[in-house]
């Protein structure tokens, strides 16, 4: 228990010294507690011994006892204030901090993180998570901590005033403390299952959610509802476990807290009636025997809380401790945009997808990836970006490795164009503009115009400043396309990758949009993955993949004379796109 409170404290960094703060107005504020029980005790002492005429009771006695009781109550209320100031925003501090560490950790990961990680774990990780700790664990440390700090004052107290009585409230700590320590090592059982559980929810839900239009379309809500079904049922069981497994613990813990309550006031009356003890310091004792324990009672139900933060403090310290993908890159400004692959070696896990690729993009030419799906032309282009690293052999551009580089220097200089578009839920206009957050209005809108999509967004009714839903999904393919395009040419970036850039158009606009993007890439060093012969035949050179390895390497005019992959990929392509109905 006191191990994961030092885990947490730990992991509060530069807000630990407020912390310490608060317990020091959390030990005032039990000290606060305790005096006006003492002082109402001694003003009754002084009263009794006034009846029997053993000392006189002073007004000036009187208001000094007052003043001592209003300033006590008045010093609980100050201190607790005080404690609360300190300590109960160090929650909502902290979990700010590290999601804004977290998202600039995810952003400097490989992409294949995002592999090994699901993303509803990742999800629950940066919302569920954190938000139990933000709302849970510093008041798990003011349950733990100030509660032993309270109950310890009075024991204080009871020590100097009343030594033998001070060992009856300590035997009873220590016996719940022990019911404590077995209460979390069940707790512990159950954390890990409990947390699995939350997160199978989350990404049950998830799935359940994305995949809504496919579970319609065929009719297989029942079939598909399973998953998020069993991950409720999972989670219910669950937690009715924990709560069955703490009960025979959590009872153990209140009674010997009940019974050394109880036997305090059978010692203190037993002093009485042996003549060991004044009355009113019976009665002292007796007051003290109901709020002694109060403030360690609710400690059961924090053991819990405590178990379960433990493994969520792991799971968050393991993502943001992650290494970056350019952990060792150093701030390095390219010059010139030729780009070299030599000798690359990549798989995802075991499964090999670029094997001994070599070949050179000159500066400001155009070179067109083709090939059949799954040829590794995607991940060819996500590699220059280096979402992920290569496994063996060096990717250079103006003749520095891009792994030598911070990752902020090289895509600085790429701006990408992907086959699946995604966009945020803000407006339109901010989407256009986060391709050049520094860009003016006018250049926004001008980028607009050459991606043909300025026409379609003044047709809207709240025109730039209309709110796009999540991903962008109130707009067509063709829509998002064009945006996208737009991003991509208000960032001017001098190295240009497109992948299907223009996949999601219609025929109408695919003579458009080839020659807006004709207007971005000259100039420009282009890599254009493409299916379309429109797109590929002016390219400077064409690579052509087939199972991870360049099979081809020429010019269309070359290409097209030699029997293989791209001219079979040609023939398919204009017998495609020249078909006709019969009748």
């Amino acid at each position: 228990m006191f191990n994961i409170i030092k885990q947490i404290i730990q992991w509060l960094g530069p807000y630990k010294k407020r912390l310490y703060v608060g317990f020091l107005f959390s030990f005032l504020q039990s000290v606060c507690i305790a005096l006006p029980i003492v002082i109402a005790v001694k003003g009754l002492q002084l009263m009794l011994d006034d009846y029997y005429g053993l000392k006189t009771l002073e007004l000036q006695t009187i208001w000094l006892l007052l003043f001592s009781l209003i300033l006590a109550v008045f010093g609980r209320f100050i201190f607790s204030y005080l404690k609360a100031m300190y300590q109960e925003s160090i929650g909502y501090e902290i979990t700010a901090d590290h999601r804004i560490k977290m998202g600039h950790t995810l952003k400097r990961v490989p992409l294949g993180f995002f592999h090994k990680h699901r993303i509803g774990d990742i999800n629950s990780a940066v919302t569920t998570d954190l938000s139990f700790f933000e709302m849970m664990g510093i008041k798990m440390i003011d349950v733990v901590v100030n509660g032993y700090m309270m109950t310890f004052t009075i024991i204080l107290f009871l020590l100097f005033s009343y030594p033998k009585l001070a060992a009856i409230p300590m035997f009873g700590v220590v016996g719940s403390y022990i019911f404590l320590i077995l209460l979390q090592r069940q707790s512990r059982k159950n954390a890990s299952s409990h947390q699995q559980s939350q997160h199978e929810l989350a990404s049950a839900t998830l799935e359940y959610l994305r995949g809504m239009a496919v579970i319609k379309n065929f009719n297989q809500e029942g079939i598909a509802s399973r998953n998020i079904q069993e991950a409720f049922r999972n989670s219910k069981q669950i937690n009715m476990n924990i709560q069955k497994g703490f009960g025979a613990f959590n009872v153990g813990h209140r009674i010997v807290l009940k019974l050394s309550s109880l036997l305090l006031v059978l010692a203190a009356a037993y002093l009485v009636m042996n003549g060991q003890m004044e009355l009113a310091d019976m009665l002292l004792i007796t007051l003290f025997s109901f709020v002694i324990f109060d403030s360690i009672e609710p400690i059961s139900d924090a053991v819990h809380v405590l178990e379960t933060i433990s493994p969520i403090l792991h799971k968050l310290n393991s993502i943001e401790n992650t290494p970056y993908i350019d952990e060792k890159g150093k701030d390095i400004h390219l010059q010139q945009t030729n780009i070299r692959f030599d000798h690359v070696f990549f798989a995802y896990d075991k499964r090999p997808i670029i094997q001994d690729v070599s070949f050179t993009v000159k500066e400001g030419t155009t070179t067109a990836i083709v090939g059949p799906s799954g040829s590794g032309k995607t991940t060819l282009c996500n590699l220059i970006a280096r979402f992920y690293d290569v496994n063996n052999g060096t990717i250079c551009i103006d003749d520095i490795n891009i792994n030598s580089m911070k990752l902020n220097n090289l895509l600085s200089s790429i701006s990408m164009v992907f086959q699946k578009v995604y966009l945020f839920n803000d407006t339109i206009y901010n989407n256009i503009l986060f391709g050049n957050p520094n860009a003016s209005k006018n250049e926004v809108m001008e980028a607009a115009k050459k991606a043909q999509c300025h026409e379609f967004i003044t047709s809207l009714e709240k025109g730039y400043d209309t709110t796009l839903s999540d991903g962008g999904s109130s707009l067509s393919g063709g829509e998002k396309q064009r945006i996208s395009i737009a991003r991509a040419m208000l960032k001017n970036a001098p190295i240009i990758i497109l992948d299907e850039a223009t996949a999601s158009l219609d025929p109408e606009n695919e003579a458009l949009i080839q020659a807006a993007l004709d207007k971005l890439i000259q100039g420009k060093t282009s890599i254009i993955i493409a299916h379309r012969l429109l797109t590929v035949q002016n390219a400077d050179q064409i690579i052509v993949l087939d199972d991870g390895k360049i099979v081809q390497n020429g010019t269309h005019q070359t290409l097209i004379k030699e029997k293989g992959v791209y001219r079979n990929f040609i023939d398919i392509r204009q017998a495609a796109e020249n078909w006709k109905l019969t009748t």
